[in-house]
């Protein structure tokens, strides 16, 4: 890349608003902390994992830019999830006959559909739906519907806390 493309790539870029006041610095960092607390409290409470709420708090903020962009990620999350649980299946059907092979073409298969849909105004967030993969995998849980409806309501917890702490820092810190 040249010296030209470099810096045309950073006149393009946002910039992040160090602009903002101090009191207003710390509201929005106030308001953050006050509402993953109380949904960390929440989780915890209702006897879910505290990290799988905050993978929706995360999938949240991957496009805060708005509302429709954070529900657009809070699918994707739940369709990674989907697919992560899909990707197990069938990696463990071809086992047989792929042996050591079977999780890479699984890898491949599964990243040409995230990938390939990372253009589509709705379906595009790819760190959403690798977040989603991670969660189903890292959660080691059963493959029911159980299962399926526990990582969606912690995760819609997490969304939800993200969903307020940006309305609430618009409304007051912004």
């Amino acid at each position: 890349m040249s010296s030209t493309q470099v810096q045309e790539t950073r006149q393009a870029a946002p910039q992040a608003n160090h602009s903002q006041p101090r009191g207003k610095f710390i509201l929005w960092t106030l308001i953050a902390s006050v509402v993953a607390a109380f949904a960390a409290w929440l989780s915890a409470a209702l006897e879910l994992e505290v990290w799988v709420m905050f993978a929706g708090f995360i999938a949240w903020f991957t496009r805060p830019t708005a509302l429709r962009h954070s529900v657009a990620a809070m699918l994707c999350l739940w369709l990674g999830i989907a697919v992560g649980a899909l990707s197990h299946i069938i990696t463990g059907a071809l086992i047989p006959s792929l042996d050591h092979m079977a999780l890479p073409v699984v890898v491949f298969l599964v990243a040409i559909l995230i990938v390939g849909l990372r253009t589509h105004s709705i379906l595009g967030n790819m760190l959403a739906w690798f977040l989603g993969m991670v969660t189903f995998f890292a959660a080691e849980f059963d493959l029911a519907a159980a299962s399926f409806l526990h990582l969606a309501f912690a995760t819609g917890i997490g969304g939800l806390a993200g969903y307020s702490c940006q309305t609430l820092n618009r409304r007051f810190a912004e």
